[in-house]
């Protein structure tokens, strides 16, 4: 198993595949990703695509897709709601599961670009999933210029998040070219025919099942709580104000206002790619004393100071948000483990160095928050309310903010897919309302950032991805620049 818990063989993974995304329940913070699609805005829809060397053997890429849905019974089932929100959504094998639905085949028009590749995947990922079916799509896009063809995965947040997703692609991809004919292959499993009413009186006996010992465990819990009050009473006042005050820090937005700049909103994607060699991010971060993560934030900070300033419009800061992976070892594999942070972001700052300084604080205090997984303790409660309201309150924080950024550590080796290698692997995260989100990928010694932008709040995207590229080079030039170009500036990768 490698530092990021993906498997180091494909027989390794073909034993942990089963243990991926096992729970029947989503938790109450993953009925809300699911449920707040009320409003078309905050759908939660994760995509990556990834650029292959040559078209992989059509049956053997279906084979390949059909395994995986034995391996793995996640991937063939459906979210069924009780009415009412009375319980939590429910994952029921589909009774009616058509992997034709679910795996396409399309092809670019000519020339076949980049560009028209990434206006392809952002139309795709704008839809909804068709509710009454597991909510993932693959694509395999032929006819990419260089004699390149893409796959695209499109998954629902609800499925897992993006280090999920990182376990999800080290169980199904191999690490070599050639066919794997000793790979297990698991009869289907077996249909469920479930309903809205059904979960619900599920969930209602299991719960009328726990009373007694759920009962016993609470009253319990409340004595050893009294107990510890009467023998510590200080002590636990002093836990519950500073709980207190992290709770008021973190439900309250970043103390600055929304750059006016990009205070327009739409339902629109764009999407757009910039790859980053990893040595060189990682090193760039440790020169100014912080993380790989710090530099690529105060990197993506220095494209938008740069943005705004060509744009006539300069801020010194903007609000920001940062999801902080909650993950243990000993958490199962898939879900969704991880809560946000909002902080004002000090775009103004010219220096790179104390940018990344000033980023590491930051992360350090976020992760040290009593109260950071409040919206996880909130969720259960914010269920049982009416959801045009819950989106509504959700939709009016997002949009306040400018900029969401995500770092996922993805695989360390070179995978393929149905034979076919994969070189890069292009991330794009949902836009739930903010202007831009960027999520970093890293994968067999490159970091690719993708950028989903609202087009009505970037209106320049050309202009936005070069000083974001500008906001890299000045971070990178902060350790050895051997591997750059005598100008400085980085190779390209496109």
């Amino acid at each position: 198993m490698t530092a990021t818990g993906v498997p180091s063989t494909n027989e390794e993974a073909w034993a942990l595949a089963g243990r991926w995304g096992t729970a029947r329940y989503m938790t109450p913070f993953e009925a809300l990703m699911w449920r707040v699609e009320e409003d078309p805005r905050l759908r939660s829809t994760m995509t990556i695509v990834y650029l292959l060397d040559r078209a992989p053997d059509w049956g053997r890429f279906l084979a390949a897709h059909e395994w995986a849905t034995r391996l793995i019974p996640r991937i063939r089932q459906r979210v069924v709601d009780p009415p009412f929100a009375l319980g939590m959504p429910t994952w029921v094998l589909d009774d009616q599961f058509d992997l034709s639905f679910h795996v396409r085949r399309v092809r670019l028009p000519e020339p076949g670009t980049l560009r028209q590749l990434l206006d392809l995947v952002a139309s795709d990922a704008m839809a909804g999933f068709d509710r009454s079916r597991p909510p993932w799509r693959a694509s395999l896009v032929e006819g990419l210029e260089g004699d390149r063809t893409a796959y695209v995965l499109k998954l629902h947040h609800s499925l897992t998040d993006g280090q999920g997703g990182v376990q999800l692609v080290g169980l199904l991809h191999s690490r070599r070219r050639e066919p794997s004919p000793d790979k297990p292959l698991p009869e289907p499993p077996a249909a469920e025919h479930a309903s809205a009413l059904s979960v619900l009186a599920e969930q209602a006996a299991g719960a009328l099942r726990s009373v007694p010992g759920g009962a016993l465990r609470r009253a319990a819990g409340g004595l050893a709580a009294a107990g510890r009050t009467v023998t510590r009473p200080a002590g636990d006042l002093a836990d519950g104000a500073r709980f207190a005050r992290s709770l008021q820090r973190i439900l309250s937005p970043p103390p600055v206002d929304p750059s006016p700049l990009l205070a327009q909103r739409s339902r629109s994607w764009r999407l757009d790619a910039i790859d980053v060699p990893l040595n060189e991010l990682k090193a760039a971060g440790k020169a100014a004393g912080g993380s790989l993560n710090d530099a690529y934030v105060a990197a993506l900070l220095g494209g938008f100071r740069r943005y705004h300033e060509q744009l006539g419009a300069p801020i010194d800061e903007l609000p920001m948000a940062m999801p902080i992976s909650m993950r243990r070892g000993d958490h199962p594999m898939g879900g969704n483990r991880f809560a946000g942070a909002r902080f004002a972001a000090p775009v103004g700052e010219p220096d790179p160095a104390e940018r990344i300084r000033l980023v590491h604080e930051f992360v350090l205090t976020a992760r040290e928050e009593p109260a950071l997984d409040v919206f996880g303790l909130l969720a259960p409660a914010l269920n049982r309310l009416p959801m045009a309201l819950v989106a509504r309150a959700y939709a009016g924080q997002t949009t306040k903010l400018d900029l969401q950024a995500s770092n996922v550590a993805g695989l360390p080796y070179t995978a393929y897919i149905a034979g076919a290698r994969i070189d890069r692997m292009l991330p794009f995260g949902p836009l739930p309302g903010c202007a831009v989100m960027a999520t970093l990928l890293s994968y067999a010694g490159t970091c690719c950032i993708g950028l989903n932008t609202d087009p009505a709040a970037v209106t320049d995207p050309e202009l936005f991805v070069a000083s974001v590229e500008e906001g890299i080079d000045e971070v990178l030039a902060l350790a050895d620049g051997s591997a750059r170009g005598a100008d400085g500036r980085r190779p390209s990768t496109n």
